[in-house]
């Protein structure tokens, strides 16, 4: 097995460098981040093994939230116990949330501009051409027998006829998987695998040092102690000063409640945070959330920030007594917190019991069908924002009592759909990037106005 020319842990300070440089690099998507910290960990400076990296990522995979930060977490944590995780954790999120609260800010005050408007008219193309892509990518890789199929299918129907709500349509799936693994585990690659490379990290575990990753019943319950307060304390402060009708108190209980669901990542919950904050809340309209992820596209850090532009906007639409802007800033703080707090929470509560579920096959089983069950999320995504990028009108379909959401034909925006068509085949079949694809479909978008 190839060794690392040193076994000796980086300092914090040396660790805390790497995590900047990942913190601000991390453009992509999930999977683009994750392939970042493989390099600047595994390759390139052998902090961590390539099967112990894996496993970590694994159960990182089974928590709700984003599993790229998540992941550094954990591995923070396990060189440099909570210190280094929550350096590794924050300055995951922190960049792009300061780039994310930069452009709600101009968003604000620039969007009506003629020229915005014909970038985002475009970027909407974009968005929606990703979402189609993720859609596929995950089906691919997650929907392996018809069973899947069929799970993905009905989670989509369920959320788009039904309308059950988001939460019920991932816990229904992972019970399915948990009582029926036979049915919903998906078969492991056979594959070869290279062989382990070993880590810093794993020569620590070799030389006994980190006894803080040992399970311990009072150090659990010191994370819950602490943590937890951390997590719900501000909505439960805000609750008892502002009361229950402030925007400030909806902005944290329901973002608290979705940091809990959001299993499969930004795509999957996305639909039910729009379909909330557009139809149930009236932070926003359609439009405005699209522009969101297509913002939320090109920060660094998680994609899930979208939701700290959703928060910035409803706070700065009834800001109370204080300046919008002000307030949403406070809004958009509020929402990163809430979502990214019980990040924290996940990791040092169930890392050091991860292990035990390392083989465990009804956990892995769940999991696998929550994952196709996401697939059928995303779609359900995916046409949500096609009906209100291609139409400009759309309303609530009649039919025995049931209300699926419906366009009306006439009317269609040609150009809107033309755009669309364009952007899914860029992306679908030249392969084209999110980054690109953003950037000229802005443009396309300018040029499509001003002709």
């Amino acid at each position: 097995m190839e060794q690392p020319a040193n076994t000796q842990p980086p300092t914090l300070a040396q660790a805390t460098k790497v995590w900047a440089r990942i913190g601000c690099l991390s453009f992509g998507g999930p999977a683009g981040q994750i392939a970042l910290m493989h390099r600047e960990l595994v390759e390139e400076r052998h902090w961590i093994g390539e099967q112990r990296f894996l496993h970590a990522l694994n159960y990182c995979m089974l928590l709700p939230g984003p599993e790229a930060q998540q992941l550094a977490v954990y591995i923070g944590w396990l060189m440099h116990r909570t210190i280094g995780g929550l350096i590794a954790g924050l300055l995951f999120v922190i960049p792009g949330a300061l780039v994310m609260l930069a452009l709600s800010t101009l968003y604000v005050f620039y969007r009506s501009l003629p020229l915005v408007d014909a970038a985002f008219f475009g970027i909407k193309a974009a968005v929606l051409a990703i979402v189609v892509e993720a859609v596929m990518r995950i089906g691919k890789r997650a929907l392996k027998s018809r069973a899947m199929i069929a799970l993905a299918a009905g989670a989509f129907v369920a959320l788009y006829v039904f309308r059950v709500p988001f939460p019920l349509v991932i816990l229904a799936a992972g019970l399915l998987g948990w009582l029926f693994p036979d049915v919903f585990s998906n078969a492991k690659s056979k594959e070869s695998i290279a062989p382990e490379q070993n880590g810093i990290i794993d020569a620590m575990f070799a030389r006994g040092e980190l006894t803080h990753a040992e399970p311990s019943w009072r150090r659990a319950l010191t994370v819950l102690a602490v943590w937890l307060p951390l997590w719900l304390g501000p909505v439960v402060l805000i609750h008892a000063i502002l009361g229950r009708a402030s925007v400030f108190t909806e902005i944290g209980a329901f973002f608290s409640l979705m940091a809990v669901v959001t299993f499969g990542g930004a795509y999957a919950v996305l639909a039910y945070v729009a379909q909330a904050a557009v139809e149930t809340f009236g932070w926003l309209n359609a439009g405005e959330m699209i522009d969101g992820l297509g913002l939320a596209e090109t920060t660094p850090g998680p994609l899930i920030l979208v939701l700290q532009h959703v928060g910035f906007l409803a706070a700065y639409r009834a800001p109370g007594a204080l300046s919008p802007l002000a307030a949403g800033a406070l809004g958009a703080l509020l929402t990163t917190w809430v979502t990214f707090a019980p990040c924290f929470l996940w990791i040092f509560l169930g890392a050091p019991y991860v292990e035990t579920l390392r083989n465990h096959r009804a956990t892995a089983a769940a999991l696998s069908a929550i994952t196709a069950a996401v697939v059928g999320v995303i779609l359900n995504l995916a046409v949500w924002f096609a009906l209100h990028v291609v139409f400009r009108k759309v309303e609530p379909l009649n039919v025995f009592g049931l209300t699926p959401d419906w366009p009306v034909f006439a009317s269609i925006d040609w150009r809107a759909a033309v755009l669309a068509a364009a952007a899914i085949i860029a992306v679908l079949y030249f392969r084209l990037g999110m980054i690109p694809a953003l950037v000229l479909f802005a443009l396309a978008g300018i040029a499509l106005s001003a002709l």
